[in-house]
């Protein structure tokens, strides 16, 4: 009987790990202003405007939390863009 107790137990954990999770990706989403599409954040391309502001504010010794904000997007996808751009986010 305790090893059904302790399967049960597990289980109902990682359900409420999963739905957890599941909240926290929604409100990061909202935050960032981006648009949904069945439950997943639709993918916008990265405008010739975007990558300026972008080098700007990376200039300007700006934090990536805030340049995300600025630029509406997050904090992932701005780190992704300055590593394939070849670009740094490091104080020169």
């Amino acid at each position: 009987m305790a090893k059904k107790a302790k399967k049960l137990a597990k289980k109902a954990n990682k359900d409420t790990r999963k739905k957890i999770a599941k909240k926290a990706v929604k409100a990061g989403a909202k935050k960032s202003g981006a648009k949904k599409q069945d439950d997943r954040t639709e993918r916008q391309p990265w405008s010739k405007d975007d990558l300026e502001q972008l080098k700007t504010l990376i200039k300007e010794n700006t934090p990536t939390r805030l340049i995300a904000m600025k630029i509406k997007r997050s904090e992932i996808s701005v780190r992704g863009k300055v590593q394939r751009a070849g670009l740094s986010l490091r104080a020169n």
